[in-house]
């Protein structure tokens, strides 16, 4: 792809103490992509997500958003430049209203008439949290827990979702409907990043993947030749 890319990562690196976790890792992304991280687990997709977003920091290499990099960049900078990072494990408030948990993810925004009309947009897109939206958290299903976090990401209008497992823990049926939504947000225009150990699920939707082992590509090209990729369907795919 032509110009200059969203995100970039550069030869990047992080380590957790002896643990080299990442290694020389390049990637970008344009706008309206959506790129699968796949890979098994402790291969550094979490890792990659958590650099970006500034949780980590790297020990090498370089991420630029737009061009200018990210090295001052806090956590909450890369939010307010526009990148929205929703974790493994869903972590939604689980003592505080679906409504509450929403709102919340526009944390850092002071344009209350847009949060509102966001949030109504959320309710319309997640039909099933508009029905609960007075329910805690807590109360709600695995599934939709997850599609809460998604749309707790949404509300801070980022233009880069980062998205970790949203299929974990989920029934078939389940991740198909979280996938689906997902593909409709980058049909809509949204640049997404998705870490998955559900290599099929991801690369049905995404635009190209890229598989990590032990913190190093092994593999990358667009969906359609990963799927085809005998190697890669012998150890994601079955």
């Amino acid at each position: 792809m032509s110009g200059t890319p969203l995100l970039a990562l550069t030869g990047l690196a992080v380590r957790y103490g002896n643990v080299q976790a990442l290694r020389e890792l390049d990637l970008e992304m344009h706008p309206g992509e959506l790129v699968a991280l796949l890979g098994s687990n402790g291969a550094g997709k979490s890792t990659t997500l958590r650099a970006i977003s500034r949780l980590v920091r790297p020990s090498a290499g370089g991420i630029t958003w737009r061009g200018r990099p990210l090295a001052r960049a806090s956590t909450e900078g890369t939010v307010r430049l526009g990148i929205g990072h929703c974790p493994e494990g869903r972590r939604v408030l689980a003592r505080q209203s679906v409504a509450t948990n929403l709102e919340l993810g526009a944390y850092l925004r002071r344009d209350r008439q847009g949060i509102r009309a966001d949030l109504e947009r959320c309710y319309e897109r997640f039909p099933r949290l508009a029905e609960r939206r007075g329910q805690r958290a807590g109360s709600l299903s695995g599934g939709e827990q997850q599609m809460l976090a998604i749309a707790r990401s949404l509300m801070g209008r980022p233009e880069l979702l980062l998205l970790d497992e949203p299929s974990l823990g989920l029934a078939p049926k389940l991740v198909a409907e979280v996938m689906a939504i997902l593909a409709e947000l980058r049909r809509d225009g949204l640049t997404i990043l998705l870490v998955e150990q559900n290599a099929l699920a991801a690369l049905a939707i995404a635009d190209r993947g890229v598989v990590l082992e032990a913190g190093s590509v092994s593999l990358r090209g667009s969906a359609a030749e990963l799927l085809a990729n005998d190697a890669l369907r012998a150890s994601y795919l079955g």
